[in-house]
């Protein structure tokens, strides 16, 4: 039997990642597993609108502090952590000990994977535990720009 005691959802704060935190926390329900919800901050690249890089920090260390499950008896952790996502995530999961990361996908193929590159491929491939790569499904519509509130409960 598979035991999955702690779980890590990364987020972008983007459709993408909303979707993976559905499943994140059903499974943390399913398997009473602690969620640990992580924020990879890349200074300069994620701008919240300010030229502050100490508001632009609280910023999205607010946004972070917001997620949480309607389901008070899921242990959340909030980590806000620095540089580049990929590394990051993988580096916190493999020092917290995590048995899953449930992340999102923005499914990208060819050339758009190429020049961008995959957060969730390069944490698939150095992470310590089994990855979960949730997409969107098929038809659904995206919004402009990202909605954090989508993923506040």
């Amino acid at each position: 039997m598979i035991s999955v005691r702690k779980i890590l959802y990364p987020t972008d704060f983007s459709p993408y990642s909303n979707q993976a935190y559905f499943h994140a926390v059903a499974l943390s329900e399913i398997h009473g597993a602690s969620l640990t919800i992580v924020y990879a901050y890349v200074p300069g690249l994620t701008g919240s609108g300010t030229n502050d890089p100490g508001a632009d920090r609280r910023h999205w260390r607010n946004q972070l502090e917001q997620i949480r499950p309607a389901n008070p008896a899921i242990p959340v952790h909030h980590v806000f952590l620095e540089g580049d996502p990929a590394a990051e995530i993988v580096r916190f999961a493999a020092d917290a000990s995590m048995d899953l990361i449930v992340m999102g996908t923005h499914g990208r193929t060819g050339l758009d994977r190429l020049l961008v590159g995959s957060v969730t491929e390069k944490v698939m491939r150095g992470a310590p535990c089994s990855v979960m790569a949730v997409k969107l499904p098929k038809g659904l519509p995206l919004s402009e720009k990202p909605d954090v509130e989508m993923a506040v409960v």
